[in-house]
C-alpha cells in the first residue's frame, strides 16, 4: 500500500511541475508579446513625413504605422523595375519602438530632391532611390548616417560633387551613383571607406585624377568609372585590389598604358578597359594568371605587339575584344580551340597571315586587318565570321576580298533607308536595308553598290546582346517619317561602304532620329546615346548626341558634310561607340551608333551647282560668240 501511495503522489508531483512550467512559459510569452515594440518612434515618423515632401512621395499613408508592413509602406516588388519598401527593426534592445532600417523606392519616377531629413533615421542601413527623376545634390547631412551599408542613387538627375562627408559613413559597402550628372573631383577621403565593396560612378561628369588614397580600397569587389572626364593615367595601385572581380574603365578620360600589375588580380572575372586617351603605345600585360576571366575587353587602348598565345588558360572566357589597337602578327591557332569563347573581336588591327577555322558557334570579327583571303574562299561563306575589308588603312574595293563583283557604270549618288524598307522620299529612291544584323557580320546589298558591317554585342543585355532591331517608342511627326521609323544600330562599330561611286567631291547627308529613348518624365528619358562619326577614315564629329542636337527625342537631325572626296570609287561612313553615354537607360541595349538613313550626292550634280563639264562648255560657247 505504501509503494502504491508513493507512486501516485509522484505522478501528481510530475504533472504539477509540467503544468507549472507550461504556465510560466505562457505567461512569459504573453508578457513579451504585450510589451514588444510594434510602432515607429514618433521622431522617425516625423522624419518620414519630411522625407516624403522632399522626394515628392505622395502615396505614403501616415494614418497607418510606417512599420506595419501594410500598403503603401510595403508593396510586392516588380523585379528590376519597381520596389516600394520601408522596413523596420522592432527588436532593438532596451527600446520600446520600431526603427526604420531600410528604404527602397526604386523605379517610381519621383520628381523631388534628396531629403536632408534622412539623417534623422539613426538606425538606417540601406537607402535605394534608383531609377527616379530626382534632382539637386547629395545633402552633407547624410554623412552622419554611419550605419548605412548601401547608398544607391543611380539613374536620376543629380548634380554637384560628392560631399566629403560621405566618407564618414564608416560602414558603407555599396556606393552606386552612376547615370547622373555628378561633377568635380572625387574626394580623397573616400579612400578611407575601409569596408567598401562596390563603387559604381559611371556616366557622370567627374574630373581630375583618381585619388592616391584609393590605393587603400583593398576590399573592393567592383569598380566602374565609365563615361566620365577623368584625367591622368590608370593608376598602378589598382594592383592592390586583390579581391576585385570587376573593373570597368571605358571612355573614362584616363590615359594608358594599362598597368602591368593588373596581372596580379587573380580574382578578376570581368575586365573592360577601352578608349584610353594619349598616344603612348605598350604591349598587352601578362594575362595568363587571370584564369577566372569571363569578359576580357581591352578595346582602343593603344596596344601594340602580337596576340598572346596563352589565353587558352582562361577556361571561362566568353568574350574576347582586342579591337581597334595596333596588334600585328598572326592569329594564334589556339584561339580557334578555346572551348568557352562565344565572341572574338579583333577588328581594326594590323594582323596578317591566314584565318583559322573557327567553330560554328563562335562569332568572330576580323574586319579591317591585313589578313590573307582569296576570293571564293570557304571562310567567306561563314556567316559568323566578319572579314569585311581585310585592310582598314585604305578605302579600296580591291581589298575587300570576300566581295567579288564588277562595278557597272560609276554612280553619282547613293540613298539607303537604314534598317527600313525601300521607299521614295522627295523624288529619291532609297534602297531597303532590312537584312538582319549580328555581332560580327557584313552584308552586301542586292544592288551590289553598298554594304554594311556591324561589330559587337550589347554586353549588359540579358539575352547577351544580340538584339539589333531597335524598338521605336517615339511618335514621329515629320513629313518623311518613313526614313526614321526604323534604324540600324550596333553596340560598337557600324560601317557603311558605298562602292562604284564616280571619283570626285560629294555631299554626304546622315539622317538621325532617336527612337529608343522615351519623351516623358520617366527615368528612361534620362538615357544619353553618344557616339563618334568618321568619313573616309577621318573623324568629323566626336561625342555626337542625336537627341541633344535634334532638340529632343523623336525629332530628326540631318548632319551634312560637304566636299567629301571619293577616290578608288569608294566611300566609307563609320559610326563608333567610344564608351560614352549611358548603357542601361531605358534598358541595357540602348547605346552605341544608330542611323536612320544615308543620302550621298556628287557635289557636281547637287541642286544649284554647275558641273565642271558645263563650265567648260559655257566657256567654249562664250569664246565662239566673242
Amino acid at each position: 500500500m505504501t509503494e502504491l501511495h508513493f507512486f501516485l503522489v509522484n505522478i501528481k508531483m510530475n504533472t504539477f511541475s509540467q503544468f507549472l512550467f507550461l504556465s510560466l512559459t505562457f505567461i512569459w510569452f504573453i508578457s513579451i508579446t504585450a510589451f514588444a515594440a510594434t510602432t515607429i518612434h514618433p521622431d522617425e515618423k516625423k522624419a518620414l513625413e519630411d522625407i516624403a515632401k522632399s522626394l515628392g512621395k505622395k502615396d505614403w499613408n501616415f494614418d497607418i504605422d510606417p512599420c506595419s508592413s501594410k500598403p503603401n509602406w510595403v508593396t510586392p516588388p516588380i523585379p528590376k523595375v519597381l520596389d516600394n519598401n520601408v522596413t523596420c527593426d522592432c527588436s532593438v534592445a532596451g527600446d520600446n519602438f520600431c526603427h526604420v532600417i531600410w528604404i527602397s523606392l526604386k523605379g517610381q519616377n519621383l520628381q523631388g530632391t534628396l531629403p536632408p531629413a534622412l539623417n534623422k533615421l539613426r538606425y538606417l542601413q540601406m537607402i535605394d532611390l534608383a531609377r527616379n527623376n530626382l534632382n539637386g545634390t547629395i545633402p552633407k547631412e547624410w554623412g552622419s548616417l554611419t550605419n548605412i551599408r548601401k547608398l544607391a542613387l543611380l539613374a536620376n538627375r543629380l548634380t554637384g560633387p560628392i560631399p566629403v562627408e560621405i566618407a564618414n559613413i564608416s560602414h558603407l559597402q555599396e556606393l552606386e551613383l552612376y547615370n547622373n550628372h555628378f561633377s568635380g573631383n572625387l574626394p580623397p577621403e573616400l579612400g578611407h571607406l575601409t569596408q567598401i565593396r562596390t563603387m559604381r560612378l559611371s556616366s557622370n561628369n567627374f574630373t581630375g585624377e583618381l585619388p592616391v588614397t584609393f590605393a587603400k580600397l583593398t576590399t573592393l569587389i567592383e569598380f566602374r568609372i565609365e563615361d566620365n572626364q577623368f584625367s591622368g593615367k590608370i593608376p598602378d595601385y589598382i594592383q592592390n585590389w586583390k579581391s576585385i572581380n570587376k573593373v570597368m574603365i571605358q571612355g573614362s578620360g584616363l590615359s594608358g598604358p594599362i598597368p602591368s600589375g593588373i596581372s596580379l588580380l587573380r580574382n578578376l572575372n570581368d575586365l573592360r578597359i577601352s578608349d584610353l586617351n594619349g598616344s603612348e603605345y605598350a604591349p598587352l600585360p601578362q594575362l595568363n594568371n587571370l584564369t577566372l576571366l569571363s569578359n576580357l575587353i581591352l578595346r582602343n587602348c593603344n596596344i601594340n605587339g602580337t596576340l598572346p598565345e596563352n589565353l587558352k588558360t582562361m577556361k571561362s572566357l566568353k568574350i574576347l575584344d582586342l579591337s581597334f589597337n595596333n596588334l600585328s602578327g598572326t592569329i594564334p591557332r589556339t584561339y580557334a580551340d578555346m572551348k568557352s569563347v562565344k565572341y572574338i573581336f579583333l577588328t581594326g588591327n594590323l594582323l596578317t597571315g591566314s584565318v583559322p577555322a573557327w567553330k560554328k558557334n563562335v562569332s568572330v570579327d576580323l574586319s579591317y586587318n591585313n589578313l590573307s583571303i582569296s576570293q571564293g574562299s570557304r571562310i567567306c561563306q561563314d556567316e559568323n565570321v566578319n572579314l569585311f575589308s581585310t585592310s582598314w588603312a585604305r578605302n579600296d574595293i580591291g581589298t575587300t576580298s570576300c566581295l567579288s563583283f564588277q562595278c557597272p557604270k560609276p554612280s553619282n549618288s547613293l540613298y539607303i533607308n537604314c534598317g527600313g524598307n525601300q521607299t521614295r522620299v522627295n523624288g529619291k529612291s532609297y534602297d531597303g536595308d532590312s537584312d538582319s544584323s549580328g555581332p560580327a557580320k557584313f552584308h552586301a546589298s542586292p544592288t551590289g553598290n553598298w554594304t554594311f558591317s556591324t561589330t559587337g554585342i550589347f554586353i549588359e543585355s540579358g539575352n547577351l546582346g544580340e538584339n539589333y532591331s531597335p524598338q521605336n517608342i517615339s511618335k514621329l511627326t515629320m513629313e518623311d517619317a518613313e526614313l526614321y521609323t526604323n534604324a540600324r544600330v550596333s553596340p560598337i562599330s557600324l560601317t557603311y561602304y558605298g562602292f562604284c561611286l564616280a571619283n570626285g567631291s560629294y555631299t554626304v547627308n546622315l539622317h538621325f532620329a532617336e527612337i529608343m529613348i522615351p519623351d516623358d518624365q520617366s527615368y528612361g528619358s534620362l538615357g544619353r546615346r553618344i557616339f563618334d562619326i568618321y568619313l573616309q577614315g577621318k573623324s568629323v564629329q566626336k561625342d555626337f548626341n542625336i537627341a541633344k542636337e535634334a532638340g529632343g527625342v523623336g525629332k530628326k537631325i540631318i548632319k551634312q558634310f560637304n566636299d567629301v572626296v571619293v577616290t578608288s570609287n569608294t566611300l566609307e561612313i563609320r559610326l563608333y561607340w567610344a564608351g560614352k553615354g549611358t548603357q542601361s537607360l531605358p534598358n541595357k541595349s540602348v547605346y552605341g551608333p544608330l542611323i536612320s538613313a544615308i543620302s550621298v550626292e556628287s557635289s557636281d550634280s547637287a541642286p544649284g551647282s554647275i558641273s565642271a563639264g558645263a563650265v567648260i562648255g559655257i566657256m567654249v560657247a562664250a569664246t565662239i560668240i566673242m
